[in-house]
């Protein structure tokens, strides 16, 4: 059967199992938007207000549902629009296919109207990208792109389409996909080598049968590999301390009696205590980021590690391992699990649970409304099931020391790039894909005034999302290294201008709420929660509130300022 293109790029959707994609159109791209139109009823097609808002919720559509995200943009700004949206999925391993249109394959090259090397723009933040100039490779190529996002360790993938690529015609055969075509496992280019051989397994099960403190650090991995019950069963059996990393904050449920929290500059004193004490670190889906070891000369100078990740890349680029394990987490887990003894508790848990005591005294003051109260008590009234998207700050941190999450991907936040601007986009994105859970996003307000645009797409599609607004009226960590290491000079740090973030939410037809004290935001929370509906509650905090514990920059990582005057 012969189709145009733009017929072509619908039906590989179709094809790859894509329900739903985010976009904006535009000029370049408006014959695949002709087809949405009357393949509506194949595919939804999710209008933002801004093209960086659709890419942030194709990410959030994707970390919520372990699928591809697809998001759609026209030539030149569009696509530029899209760019920061990409770089964050790229740095958080997302699966996600962007599809821009381009000018025409004769006006490339001439600085024509909207035109941009979009290829040439995302070729360091993306997996591959593609420019289609001759429409009988466009279906081919579109099967690659999705192969690509999805296979080893996962992320976007950019195809670009000149428009008259878009409206010629081309003979399309359908390929019906099988599951196995599509898993992450059988499409890995690492997975298909021989896969860790027996003597890796066995080296690396005789040193942590060996080791006397042995200690997780565990990553977003985890959680893309869909780990979660092997990296518990591990843990159980030989009762060894767990660490996660904001990526990996939902791998591990943060009630769990060897759970000893985040690690890193904002970690606990048990988590960072615990890794340069130990003698052994088993790192699991985890790159040793700068935010996770501070100085790498510091970072458990008398520990082994034992490094287990999908892409060979991460072994050895930070910290130096005595033995790796490239592949599948869930695989490589599972043949690990029957060769390590079980063990009981020991000295070293002993150790651990007296550092999990060391806590800092702002956890349990008291002001007027403190993040740590709102956050556990969003969690007491919503439950296990919610969805957490959050921007990036101290809000941020709050959010992953307070709230005790246990189940995967129930927080969706920007680890890598530290994307102010990320999370309304990725709670749009995470309501649309869960209808029938509940999708909370907690902003900070200088972060939540670079997307606030986004209640037009929540008001549009009636999306029940509640946002949290942590207002204390600044920008929170920038202040609050300003505090610390800058003598106090707050240079432009302060927000003390508009909007009104109640009026604001009532203008795009969504309730707004205010909240300065606990017993307010108690009430208020309940009749967001309750109506069903869109929400904007402003939650007034202290200006001067502190993300503690803190690692000073370069200092090694068990070195926590625990309290401030």
């Amino acid at each position: 059967m012969k189709y145009t293109g733009a017929r072509i790029v619908i039906e590989c959707l179709v094809e790859q199992g894509v329900d739903t994609v985010f976009g904006y159109p535009g000029g370049a791209i408006l014959n695949i938007y002709d087809e949405l139109y009357k393949h509506k009823d194949r595919v939804r097609h999710i209008l933002t207000a801004h093209e960086q808002g659709a890419a942030h919720a194709a990410d959030g559509y994707s970390r919520s549902t372990g699928k591809t995200g697809v998001v759609m943009a026209t030539s030149g700004p569009g696509a530029t629009n899209l760019v920061t949206g990409i770089a964050t999925a790229y740095m958080d391993s997302v699966p996600m296919v962007a599809i821009t249109c381009n000018v025409g394959c004769s006006l490339l090259g001439k600085d024509s109207f909207q035109e941009v090397d979009i290829t040439g723009i995302t070729m360091p933040i993306t997996k591959h990208n593609y420019i289609v100039r001759d429409v009988n490779e466009l279906a081919d190529t579109i099967r690659q792109a999705f192969l690509i996002a999805k296979s080893g360790r996962p992320g976007p993938v950019l195809i670009d389409i000149p428009k008259d690529v878009t409206g010629a015609v081309s003979e399309y055969e359908p390929v019906d996909l099988q599951p196995t075509e599509t898993s992450r496992a059988s499409v890995s280019p690492i997975a298909k080598k021989d896969g860790v051989s027996d003597e890796q397994i066995n080296i690396a099960a005789e040193l942590i049968s060996q080791s006397n403190r042995p200690f997780l650090y565990v990553g977003g991995g985890v959680v893309i590999s869909d780990a979660c019950e092997e990296l518990k069963t591990f843990a159980e059996k030989m009762n060894i301390p767990v660490s996660v990393s904001l990526m990996g904050k939902t791998a591990f449920p943060s009630r769990h009696p060897l759970c000893c929290g985040m690690i890193g500059m904002h970690g606990t004193k048990a988590a960072n205590c615990g890794a340069n004490k130990s003698d052994l670190i088993i790192a699991v889906g985890a790159r040793f980021s700068d935010r996770v070891i501070s100085d790498p000369s510091k970072f458990a100078k008398d520990s082994k590690v034992v490094h287990i990740d999908i892409d060979p890349a991460e072994i050895n680029k930070n910290i130096p391992t005595a033995a790796s394990l490239i592949g599948d987490i869930k695989d490589v887990l599972g043949k690990l699990i029957p060769l390590v003894p079980s063990r009981a508790k020991s000295a070293w848990n002993e150790q651990i649970e007296e550092w999990k005591k060391h806590i800092p005294s702002m956890y349990s003051k008291k002001t007027r409304l403190h993040p740590k109260f709102v956050f556990e008590h969003i969690h007491e009234k919503l439950g296990d099931d919610t969805i957490v998207t959050t921007e990036v700050g101290q809000h941020q941190m709050w959010t992953a020391q307070f709230y005790p999450f246990s189940k995967p991907r129930t927080l969706l936040t920007s680890g890598g790039l530290g994307t102010m601007g990320y999370g309304t986009g990725a709670a749009i994105g995470a309501q649309v894909a869960n209808p029938d859970k509940n999708v909370v996003h907690i902003a900070g307000d200088g972060s939540f005034r670079m997307n606030c645009n986004e209640l037009a797409t929540i008001s549009h599609y009636k999306l029940p999302i509640i946002i949290i607004v942590v207002n204390n009226g600044v920008l929170g960590m920038v202040r609050q290294w300003q505090n610390l290491f800058y003598d106090k000079r707050y240079s432009e740090t302060t927000l003390d201008f508009g909007p009104d973030f109640v009026k604001l939410a009532e203008a795009y037809g969504i309730a707004g709420f205010r909240a300065d004290t606990e017993d307010e935001f108690v009430k208020v929370f309940a009749e967001a929660a309750k109506s069903g509906k869109p929400a904007v509650i402003d939650c007034s905090m202290n200006i001067d509130e502190m993300v503690l514990p803190m690692v000073p920059a370069g200092k090694p990582i068990d070195e926590l300022l625990l309290d401030v005057e």
